[in-house]
């Protein structure tokens, strides 16, 4: 049984409109996933560091980030970012370079934790349903021309309002949706914008929307998760 999460944390300014890393800390504290996709991980402008410190990280978590050595002081690309247990193997990991106009992209990274080997895909697409689509098919082409085959789960910010059409009708066709409920916003959550999906080697034994207080401010979406074992 492996439980991932996925969070839009908007770069850790809450509804309250303070940034704050250490609260989204204790948000996935309370989540306690074992993989985690986080999306708006980086701060926009400048340097484009990362929000959350190595040293908040180090000192008051149980994760480490997946290094993709894209830009010193960030934690991913494009503001997507991955986090694995500290006890986690990383065995490989990748950017996905995704069409748009503005810039988006997508992380992949294959981890071992506790005997079970994992493909993680984390991402955030476009507002535009007609770029959501193709960053959608280039994604699910990058996975599919692997070289090697692992149980896939899909997760992220995927800006999409209706399940039987768009990008989510495009994923559905060879990944199952977890039905998490909706996430955004989040002090009134009425839009399932956020997203896992797993390829057909995994089964959602249980899923859900994190609602406790401190994830109602943390951010203006709130965290989803879901429990996985091998179908």
């Amino acid at each position: 049984m492996i439980r991932v999460a996925s969070y839009n944390m908007r770069k850790a300014i809450g509804t309250d409109r303070r940034r704050s890393p250490e609260r989204i800390l204790e948000v996935l504290r309370e989540i306690d996933a074992d993989v985690i996709a986080l999306q708006e991980a980086d701060r926009r402008f400048g340097a484009r560091s990362s929000v959350i410190t190595p040293h908040l990280l180090d000192e008051h978590s149980d994760w480490k980030p997946v290094g993709f050595g894209i830009r010193a002081g960030s934690m991913g690309w494009h503001g997507n970012a991955l986090l694995v247990r500290k006890e986690c193997t990383i065995l490989d990991c990748e950017v996905i370079h995704l069409p748009a106009l503005e810039p988006r992209g997508a992380v992949m990274a294959d981890v071992r934790l506790g005997g079970a080997e994992l493909r993680v895909i984390g991402m955030h697409l476009d507002l535009s349903g007609l770029w959501r689509r193709r960053q959608a098919a280039a994604i699910m082409a990058h996975v599919a021309s692997s070289t090697r085959r692992r149980p896939t789960v899909m997760m992220g910010d995927l800006n999409e309002w209706t399940r039987a059409a768009g990008c989510l009708r495009d994923f559905a066709r060879d990944y199952a949706l977890a039905e998490t409920g909706p996430s955004f916003h989040a002090r009134r959550p009425i839009g399932r914008l956020d997203r896992i999906m797993v390829s057909r080697e995994l089964r959602i034994t249980d899923c859900g929307v994190h609602t406790s207080a401190a994830a109602r401010k943390a951010s203006d979406h709130l965290p989803i998760w879901a429990t996985l074992s091998a179908a």
